[in-house]
């Protein structure tokens, strides 16, 4: 039939026809070309994504935009909000994965990528809205509520080695084959409104999950301990660095098991669950952080999970 072509889309025949007019043929010579050359220029900026996971799409607030990126040049980095964001291959294609901060409004929000060329290009995404419910909470502990002076100095300590842990950025690619680090029912949902004792305070960042004290805690993917300690509000605590932005926090431990530069597999053993910091019973609280957005760990898990 004329105008129609009959394309075979493998590697090898990309390769073989890479010289034909079809449109469809010289779009991925394109994609091709553009991976070749990342992978020689710039091995730092794009990773194939190892295993079987993958991040799923969820555009609103606390959750993941996987937006394609045109390959007909080379890519540099890509941007968000002033933070680096992941790029990574999947299916062939490049695919920057961008955290949504739980802050942001619905509306139009913007990719900034730069290329090796220096030239720049904004790409635009829609942000839907997203309610979450309110949960209501009390705690024994006052202080947990309404910190002294003392209690203040110390959290603002706390909270700049936090940051700096969730702003971690290396080139390593990261292994989103993630799996659920503890099993047991999931006490408190991602985005929860939050008041402790009728006080409103931050919305919920992570995953509470319930379990026994002393049950072994499992780093969610492979990475590397970039942070561990006893935190005010958070207890024990320990970060692993997955690469490309993407951090991963355990906390309310009874035992840390790890330390700073230890490298971890999946299901390693780096705690034991516990009720240290701001709790209302032993139980995990597991964040993920991309881009330095923290986001609904339930999209990295398979959905049965």
């Amino acid at each position: 039939m004329t105008g129609v072509w009959d394309v075979q889309l493998t590697v090898s025949n990309i390769r073989r026809r890479k010289n034909d007019g079809c449109p469809v043929v010289q779009d991925l010579v394109r994609q091709e070309r553009n991976a070749h050359l990342l992978a020689v220029l710039r091995p730092d900026v794009v990773r194939t994504v190892h295993g079987r996971g993958f991040a799923r799409p969820s555009f609103v607030p606390g959750g993941i935009a996987v937006i394609p990126l045109s390959e007909r040049q080379v890519i540099a980095k890509a941007t968000y909000r002033k933070h680096r964001v992941a790029i990574v291959e999947r299916g062939g294609r490049l695919m920057a994965l961008v955290g949504i901060p739980l802050s942001v409004k619905p509306g139009t929000e913007r990719l900034t990528v730069a290329y090796a060329d220096g030239a720049k290009k904004e790409l635009s995404f829609e942000v839907k809205p997203k309610s979450y419910p309110a949960q209501y909470l009390t705690i024994k502990d006052k202080r947990k509520v309404n910190p002294n002076p003392d209690d203040l100095r110390r959290i603002r300590a706390e909270t700049g080695r936090i940051k700096a842990a969730f702003a971690t950025w290396t080139s390593e690619g990261p292994d989103l084959a993630f799996v659920a680090p503890i099993d047991g029912p999931r006490s408190s949902s991602f985005g929860l409104r939050r008041f402790f004792n009728k006080q409103p305070r931050k919305p919920h960042s992570g995953m509470d999950i319930a379990a026994p004290t002393g049950t072994p805690v499992h780093a969610s993917a492979a990475g590397t301990v970039i942070e561990t300690g006893h935190y005010f509000f958070n207890g024990n605590t320990v970060f692993v660095d997955h690469g490309e932005g993407l951090v991963t926090m355990y906390c309310h431990l009874d035992t840390i098991l790890v330390e700073v530069g230890s490298r971890v597999d999946t299901r390693s053993v780096i705690g034991t669950v516990g009720h240290t910091g701001r709790v209302t019973g032993p139980h995990l609280h597991w964040s993920v952080s991309l881009n330095d957005a923290r986001i609904d760990p339930a999209l990295f898990l398979p959905q049965s999970d």
